[in-house]
């Protein structure tokens, strides 16, 4: 599905209440956290991820480089948090949303 304007302003409401439910700390991307971060986007969807001040990671450099690595959407960066969308074709939640916009 591809991502539109209006679909990004819908699924950034959407993140307003999310908490980030990964944290990518001095370790920075490592498997663990990309194994995490597929599961939960298999069951969420949409996930918000925080880059914790003791990483020297850049937020825009972690948020491409996860995006890519689990073939995800980067939706949104505000400070250090970034929101991801990966459509769940077997258990659609968010997804059966979105095509009506």
């Amino acid at each position: 599905m591809k991502i539109t304007s209006k679909r990004r302003a819908y699924l950034r409401k959407l993140a307003n209440k999310e908490v980030a439910i990964i944290r990518v700390g001095k370790d920075g991307i490592s498997e663990n956290l990309i194994e995490a971060l597929n599961k939960a986007l298999t069951a969420r969807e949409l996930v918000k991820i925080k880059v914790l001040n003791n990483s020297e990671e850049d937020i825009k450099k972690v948020g491409y480089e996860i995006a890519e690595k689990v073939k995800a959407e980067l939706i949104h960066i505000l400070g250090k948090t970034a929101v991801f969308f990966r459509e769940n074709e077997e258990k659609p939640i968010i997804s059966t949303e979105l095509k009506g916009i």
